[in-house]
């Protein structure tokens, strides 16, 4: 965990390949040391007492951690960061510290189904009351506080239906009620969107998905500016929150691709999305960057580019048809989770968890992750997977 520090401003790919690194350090090697401890020794008594050595036991942080919460702090633009052990963990900290028994949250409906949970289950069981919100609701948002809202929870783009938020004016009525503003960013990460620079003050991330990259970490990130950020630094330790030395070290070497990683993704997304929006057999496709889908505009206005997650309607299909598309793709993996190199499939379900509108996710939705691979081969796989859902019983 650590604070930010004054240093020459550089571009993001300069970033990602030297934030969090001090060679000098570390006699002169490029990547910290993964450091496994708990237990640090103090020279003396007069220094235990004093506090002041800086590293005083390994749950409160090593140069392990201090590199990754070092990088993350830079590229947010943060006054601080913490790390948890995925990004659910990230999500119900960032909210805990801020909320207490008696507080009113402000939660877009849009956001991922197990932070619902939380809310619903956890959150109540302390006392704090969530209203869900319409995430198109921009400065709408003030006819829905309380005397006793302190928080207001945003994901742009949305879970499962990719919904761009207006964040900035949320923020500003936000602010104007003395709430703070949490931002699920982990589609965009900060380098396609910064929320901080948009009004934001607690920035989450699943680093599980891009930081990472690899499918192979569970990792969350949380960065905060100077107001939220004494609260949670403060919560973060008193919650025993740690991350093995290892999944940080996995993390950091993640991050250092990120970049050029994402900027794959990217285009290879986009050859699909616009791919499937010409399709006889596709409604709508749920894709930020696409004009139509809800948002664009926003996402033009704010964001600089656009990630691997996208969702379209599978049109007029029955159940058994989409579990035929499902079982018929080879490339495309069916599992959760998203933001490694593999292209990954699901049968989205908002209509079951949704509080607005639950009914208009009445048509089958298909979410994919696309990976880094050809996207000709991953079209030739989603041909044969739309010919089987033809095909099947019911077609």
């Amino acid at each position: 965990m650590t604070k930010k520090t004054s240093k020459t401003e550089t571009k993001t790919a300069t970033k990602l390949a030297h934030a969090g690194l001090n060679p000098h350090d570390n006699h002169g090697f490029v990547n910290p040391p993964v450091i496994h401890a708990s237990t640090v020794l103090f020279p003396d008594a007069e220094t235990m007492r004093s506090g002041k050595k800086k590293y005083k036991y390994g749950r409160r942080g090593t140069p392990t951690s201090d590199a990754l919460t070092g990088a993350v702090t830079e590229l947010e633009g943060a006054s601080g960061s913490v790390l948890a052990p995925s990004g659910l963990a990230a999500t119900s900290l960032a909210c805990m510290s801020c909320l207490k028994a008696g507080d009113h949250l402000l939660m877009t409906d849009s956001a991922y189904e197990p932070t619902r949970h939380f809310c619903d289950v956890v959150l109540k069981s302390f006392g704090v009351q969530t209203t869900y919100y319409d995430p198109m609701i921009g400065a709408g948002i003030s006819t829905l506080f309380e005397q006793n809202t302190r928080a207001v929870f945003t994901e742009s783009p949305g879970s499962l239906t990719f919904e761009i938020q207006d964040i900035q004016a949320i923020a500003d009525v936000a602010h104007k009620h003395d709430a703070l503003v949490l931002m699920d960013n982990t589609w965009a990460t900060p380098l396609y969107f910064r929320p901080l620079d948009h009004g934001v003050d607690l920035s989450i991330q699943a680093g599980t998905k891009y930081l990472v990259g690899h499918s192979d970490v569970m990792l969350g990130t949380i960065a905060a500016n100077e107001r939220a950020w004494s609260d949670l630094i403060r919560f973060h330790g008193a919650l025993g929150i740690h991350v093995g030395p290892d999944d940080v070290y996995l993390g950091l070497r993640g991050l250092r691709t990120m970049g050029i990683r994402l900027a794959e993704h990217q285009r290879n997304a986009l050859a699909i999305a616009t791919w499937l929006d010409g399709r006889d057999d596709v409604g709508k496709v749920f894709h930020p960057a696409l004009p139509g889908s809800p948002g664009h505009t926003l996402w033009k206005r704010d964001f600089k580019g656009s990630t691997g997650l996208f969702s379209f309607e599978l049109k007029r299909s029955t159940e058994q048809q989409v579990t035929a598309f499902l079982n018929a793709l080879e490339i495309f993996g069916l599992g959760y989770s998203w933001g490694g190199f593999e292209s990954l499939a699901i049968w989205a379900r908002p209509e079951t968890s949704r509080t607005i509108e639950p009914q208009k996710w009445d048509t089958p939705l298909i979410r994919l992750h696309i990976g880094l691979e050809d996207p000709e081969d991953l079209m030739d796989d989603l041909k044969k997977a739309f010919q089987a859902a033809s095909n099947a019983t019911g077609s």
